[in-house]
């Protein structure tokens, strides 16, 4: 894809919004690509919101990244969904074509979690957990079918809320098996990897009871570091990676796609550690 270089708009669409690092990463992108002039900015929208603000964008955007809960939403508003993002049934990067139109729906979400665990030396698996039933639990499921895993399990507060899931993971060609969440420190002991999406009271009840083990966590949070689960993990013997790994990889993917230049990690990694210093 060859680079776009006249000065463009891009910006982060969700509800909250407040918390987002995604306009550090990019906006450290633009700087060590040399892309003066453009901005990214996070903008409050809700579900309903979504649509007149797709119907905004015009040729002076590049594209937007979405978060919760406008994933799913969005898929409705675009002119193409990539087959990944059709899959995994949402998408959180979409890019405006040279007319303004937003002409492709993505999800990057998968290739931050694949390069996640590569980055910690994981190629390839046999056995995996994943912790929650929204859509980062979707995207970790084709993350870990492209690492090899044929059959997780994942452990839910609710079946009826993960409803969803199942779907998704016949699209994928994966066979999935639903387990309470209660059950989860005794079932991530035994697999090779683990990737958490629960939200801290969650994932803290997972925390207090496990046991020995030896597997790969991948936890999705980065608002503490290390989360208590992802410290419970490596004090019980296992690997552990911190979600701004995920959050980091899939921001380049949509800095590539938008922008049509390699993502200057380094500089991304920099600019989201120093960020991450002052929380």
């Amino acid at each position: 894809m060859s680079g776009r270089r006249s000065p463009l708009r891009a910006a982060v669409y969700g509800h909250p919004i407040a918390h987002s690092l995604s306009p550090v990463l990019h906006r450290a992108a633009y700087a060590a690509l040399g892309l003066d002039g453009w901005t990214y900015d996070a903008f409050d929208v809700t579900i309903p919101q979504l649509p007149e603000h797709i119907a905004r964008l015009d040729a002076g955007w590049a594209g937007l990244s979405l978060t919760m809960p406008l994933k799913a939403a969005v898929l409705d508003l675009v002119d193409h969904v990539e087959p990944l993002a059709q899959v995994v049934g949402g998408a959180n990067t979409v890019v405006v074509d040279a007319q303004g139109r937003p002409s492709v729906a993505a999800n990057t979400d998968v290739y931050g979690i694949v390069q996640a665990f590569r980055e910690a030396g994981v190629t390839t698996a046999s056995t995996a957990a994943v912790l929650g039933g929204g859509a980062t639990a979707s995207a970790s499921l084709a993350a870990l079918a492209q690492l090899g895993v044929a059959a997780p399990v994942v452990y839910v507060r609710s079946v009826a809320r993960a409803a969803s899931l199942m779907p998704a993971a016949h699209r994928m060609g994966i066979d999935i098996t639903l387990r309470p969440l209660h059950e989860a420190h005794r079932g991530v002991t035994q697999v090779d990897l683990v990737v958490s999406t629960v939200p801290e009271d969650g994932a803290d009840v997972v925390a207090a009871e496990l046991g020995p083990l030896s597997g790969v966590l991948l936890d999705a949070r980065y608002d503490v570091r290390p989360t208590p689960l992802l410290h419970a993990w490596q004090r019980s013997g296992g690997v552990g990676i911190t979600g701004e790994r995920m959050l980091l990889h899939q921001a380049c993917e949509q800095v590539r796609l938008m922008t049509g230049h390699d993502a200057p990690l380094a500089q991304m990694d920099a600019a989201l550690e120093a960020a991450l210093a002052l929380t």
